[in-house]
């Protein structure tokens, strides 16, 4: 096994892995984390072939993310996975990064806790099936127009706040991408809340979703909803929010998985969780 900095040319190889692993990411997804962190994304070759892959982003020398552990069916076992996020963690280190975080698996959470990861709070995966009859036609019926910069401004000094770091980038990314998921919701006394959503490869993921309140939860919701288009939506809630399981099951979404959002080194930027309805993906933070 050889592991060695990942390249644009590796991105085929990254799509087979999340293809097997059945996860939703999409080439640019893959290009947004080697924009990001040109250095430390990595794969794992085995006789030339790519077998594994884990990606780094560091938000704004705040703390780092850790996100695309993926290990070829063939090859898991054996090691690959924790040398993978060992070369990680190193290369994280050597930059100084003071925080460590990632959202991790059942099964990957003790790898991590031997690691010296701990546990800052529990994440679950809803999905939302429906039938594509009810949504023929919807692309062409829905019209939304992008958000005005100065607004748009405004969403991301907020989520700066709620996430603890700046992600702008990122969400820029996104809003271009699909800026009819991109939502705000403002009173008289400010803003009440904003999300953001993506085109996967098999689903639209809402995310990263932040509300003051279970109406404005709710509210956001139902116009993300409006806006898809696809059969599948998925959305990955903290289960601390005290309102977000029962605004999610009467619209229809099922439980799927859960996570632990966990860190390593000094949580000094843990941002706003309790405002936290959706995260903006466990490959992002």
């Amino acid at each position: 096994m050889q592991i060695r900095t990942m390249t644009e040319e590796d991105i085929p190889a990254g799509m087979r892995l999340k293809d097997i692993a059945g996860w939703n990411q999409t080439e640019a997804d893959w290009r947004i984390f080697l924009n990001a962190s040109r250095d430390g994304c990595f794969v794992a070759e085995v006789g030339g072939v790519v077998r594994g892959t884990a990606t780094t982003i560091v938000y704004e020398g705040r703390f780092a993310w850790v996100g695309m552990v993926l290990v070829d069916p063939e090859h898991r076992g054996q090691g690959m996975g924790t040398a993978l996020l060992k070369k990680s963690i190193a290369y994280l280190d050597s930059i100084q990064a003071p925080c460590i975080k990632l959202d991790a698996t059942p099964l990957g959470k003790p790898i991590y806790e031997k690691l010296g990861f701990a546990t800052e709070y529990e994440l679950e995966r809803w999905a939302l099936k429906r039938k594509k009859e009810d949504l023929t036609g919807r692309v062409q019926m829905d019209t939304h127009e992008s958000m005005l910069t100065p607004l748009l401004e405004h969403v991301l000094q907020a989520d700066r706040k709620a996430f603890g770091a700046d992600r702008s980038g990122i969400l820029r990314a996104m809003d271009r991408a699909e800026p009819r998921f991109t939502d705000g919701l403002w009173s008289a006394s400010g803003m009440e809340g904003y999300a953001f959503g993506r085109r996967g490869s098999f689903a639209d993921h809402l995310g990263p979703w932040i509300a003051k309140d279970e109406t404005t939860c709710q509210r956001i919701l139902e116009r993300f909803l409006a806006q898809s288009s696809r059969e599948t939506v998925v959305t990955d809630c903290c289960t601390a929010n005290p309102f977000i399981k029962s605004i999610l099951q009467a619209r229809g979404f099922e439980y799927s998985r859960p996570l632990t959002r966990m860190f390593r080194g000094r949580n000094q930027y843990p941002g706003r969780p309790e405002m936290v309805c959706a995260i903006l993906g466990p490959e992002f933070g």
